[in-house]
């Protein structure tokens, strides 16, 4: 028989996850889709569930010196509304579900959900987020990357829930948000696209960009970012074509039902281009 569980507080909630096997539900707002059941009837869960979303004590948005620390049953609406949310993220999340569903959605929800297309996780990605994964014995601080490996695929062990999202404060010069979807609102992202650049004197201090639902998981490449640093930005402007082949080796979508994988190809190489013509 299926057990479900609400504990009072973070420290029960540890307690349960060390003790038995549960699966860790926020807002429900991915995995309520993915167990859906017939009209009228309740979810089709087939393991024991723990619901975290009235743990007071995870919805927090603290800013520090070098950071926002995002407590990880803090809602998307939330997010949107608070001023220390850097703007980058305020624009994703603003074309992101409905404002009913971004009351119970987090970005915890998102990372532990790990689809190519999750857009929350495009400006994470950017913007060098990390993951803290709380147990009874330990705090884990892992960059996203290292903690989503696949499609639906992540390193957050059973006895592990995540506690809180960390972003460090940049200040970029320019960033940049383009979502292609099926339509303007309440969509599933056919490509996702952020950018980043600071410029100082002419010349890129710090360039990024993120892709999503263009392969198994969010693409950054930090290597290729790294070698346009203190270029000028007409030599950097120059070099376009050569951008766009190297992150043409690394995007390699999928055929759905949404898109077709040249389509989404194309676009998210007209997107690079276009956001560094910009600049």
């Amino acid at each position: 028989m299926v057990k479900h569980v609400i504990p009072k507080n973070l420290q029960e909630a540890l307690n349960y996850l060390y003790t038995s096997d549960y699966h860790v539900i926020a807002g429900g707002t991915d995995l309520m889709i993915q167990k859906r059941n017939s009209s009228d009837l309740p979810p089709l869960f087939n393991s024991n569930m723990i619901y975290l979303f009235n743990l007071e004590e995870l919805k927090y948005v603290i800013k520090e010196e070098t950071q926002l620390r995002i407590g990880s049953m803090t809602s998307l609406e939330t997010l949107l509304h608070h001023d220390d949310v850097p703007q980058l993220l305020k624009d994703v999340i603003k074309e992101m579900a409905s404002p009913g569903i971004r009351n119970m959605a987090t970005l915890a929800g998102n990372i532990a959900n790990a689809s190519p297309a999750g857009d929350s996780l495009v400006p994470l990605y950017l913007m060098d987020a990390l993951v803290v994964l709380s147990s009874v014995n330990q705090n884990r601080y892992l960059p996203i990357e290292k903690v989503i490996i696949g499609p639906r695929k992540t390193v957050i062990q059973n006895n592990e829930l995540i506690k809180e999202i960390v972003i460090p404060i940049h200040n970029f010069t320019k960033t940049s948000w383009v979502k292609v979807g099926g339509r303007q609102a309440d969509a599933i992202s056919k490509v996702s696209f952020a950018g980043a650049v600071t410029i100082e004197d002419d010349h890129v201090t710090d360039f990024r960009i993120a892709l999503g639902a263009v392969y198994m998981t969010i693409i950054r490449n930090r290597s290729f970012e790294k070698m346009y640093k203190k270029m000028s930005l007409k030599k950097f402007k120059k070099l376009i074509p050569d951008i766009l082949i190297q992150y043409q080796e690394l995007i390699k979508p999928i055929d759905d039902q949404r898109s077709n994988k040249l389509y989404r190809q194309q676009v998210a190489l007209n997107l690079i281009k276009d956001f560094i013509e910009k600049i």
